[in-house]
């Protein structure tokens, strides 16, 4: 075993990313390896990369060249989702030794012995992510914050929208058997997590490549059905896969928490069908409205593209007229910008970076107005909060619904469910005090 190294990590990007380091972080350290902070001086640096933007490209470089800085004699690895698709490009950077894309980020380990053992001389590990046709399990190591507990069901997509790169950095949709997902929310369940969130690339296909297994439905089904679990959140849905099925679980099953993130995007028709999204505008509006009459407090939050090519006054204001008949705790907004090799790239109907700019302050202006409305209607309200972090003499928590809540005047203890009493909002969130029974 390897003794006295040290390794340093950095990873950029969505959850499915900080799920996969947590796994090389593990089998590192079972090498007998010590983890230290990016900034410090390592003998092997691992940025796990994004490509969503061409800021995260950018940050996937500057964090690269950063860590060659820190150690000059250091290995330095770039894997994830920008290796994938622009290993060329990093490999041209000297200050990298070495580029891992997704479709061989469980072989890093291997390679580090390999170069441990002077056996290696390759540069470049990049396999076509499109050969990769099941689900691979990683080396067990649960991606964990605080009191909640990531668990990963699927990879890939299959859906092409025409502004996004990530099928040709994950490749196609592929689904984990359920018995190792149940086997993973187990041994969460043991170590004390009471609040599983479900992460994926696509999560409401899940199942569609292994039926045997069943659908998403059926494996939410299965995980309440854990011991010790009491809170399951879904990472992220599409609005069309809003089933009646799913719909008939969220009302009935009181372990799935009344919240979802919709990955939105536009509620435009002309803009959809520019997007390669697979439903319009009636369908968003009447799958989410049905959902919310049939649910309790239901709360969404959802990602929003302003600025695609093409998108005009009216297509915006469309988009923007039906956020706010739906109604959203909060948006995630994102000002376009061309992915390479893209279908969305090509397009020569392009808004102007100051268009961009006033629609997504116009979006921002809704967004606050919006997030003050749903805290008003918890005023005088009693809120089941799960405790996040304690500090100077008050507790921090989130709701059932994913609303951020402040627990005035007492010190919980993390992992702990309070009741609370809605009394107030204080600098954006929810304060009260804890329910006397």
């Amino acid at each position: 075993m390897i003794s006295n190294k040290k390794a340093a990590f950095c990873t950029l990007g969505c959850k499915v990313n900080q799920y996969e380091t947590e796994s090389i972080k593990k089998q590192l350290s079972d090498l007998g390896y010590d983890e230290v902070n990016f900034d410090d001086k390592a003998d092997v640096y691992i940025v796990n990369s994004c490509t969503v933007t061409t800021i995260a490209d950018r940050k996937t470089r500057n964090m690269l060249r950063r860590a060659k800085k820190n150690n000059a004699d250091s290995i330095v690895i770039a894997t994830g989702c920008y290796a994938q698709t622009n290993a060329e490009d990093l490999e041209a950077i000297e200050e990298i030794d070495y580029v891992i894309g997704n479709s061989d980020k469980s072989g890093i380990i291997n390679l580090i012995n390999n170069i441990e053992a002077e056996k290696t001389s390759q540069r470049v590990i990049h396999r076509n992510i499109f050969d990769a046709k099941e689900y691979e399990e990683l080396e067990f190591s649960t991606l964990r914050e605080m009191s909640r507990a990531y668990i990963k069901i699927q990879d890939g997509c299959n859906n092409f929208c025409s502004y996004c790169k990530i099928p040709f950095a994950r490749g196609k949709s592929r689904s984990r058997k359920l018995e190792s997902i149940l086997k993973e929310a187990e041994v969460l369940a043991g170590e004390g997590f009471k609040e599983i969130i479900i992460i994926g690339i696509n999560l409401g296909v899940y199942g569609e490549d292994i039926p045997e297994n069943g659908d998403l439905e059926t494996l939410l089904d299965e995980i309440s059905k854990v011991d010790g679990i009491e809170r399951i959140r879904i990472g992220s849905i599409y609005p069309d896969k809003i089933s009646d099925k799913f719909i008939e679980l969220m009302k009935n099953n009181e372990k799935l928490m009344p919240h979802l993130h919709i990955s939105l995007q536009s509620c435009d028709d002309e803009i959809l069908k520019s997007m390669n999204r697979n439903y319009n505008s009636q369908l968003i509006k009447e799958r989410l409205l049905k959902l919310k009459k049939s649910v309790k407090n239901i709360e969404y939050t959802a990602d929003v593209i302003v600025g695609f090519p093409g998108e005009g006054d009216e297509n915006f204001e469309n988009t923007r007229s039906v956020i706010k008949e739906i109604g959203f705790s909060d948006l995630h907004i994102f000002q376009y910008s061309d992915r390479e090799n893209t279908a969305a790239s090509r397009l020569t109907d392009k808004v102007d970076s100051k268009t961009k700019k006033l629609r997504a302050e116009k979006l921002e202006k809704l967004k606050e107005n919006m997030q003050k409305s749903t805290q008003k209607r918890y005023l005088g309200e009693t809120m089941e909060v799960l405790v996040e972090e304690s500090k100077n003499g008050n507790t921090y928590g989130y709701s059932k619904n994913y609303i951020k809540v402040e627990i005035v005047d007492y010190l919980g203890k993390v992992n702990e469910l309070v009741e609370v009493l809605i009394s107030g909002v204080e600098n954006g969130r929810l304060t009260g005090v804890k329910k006397i029974k």
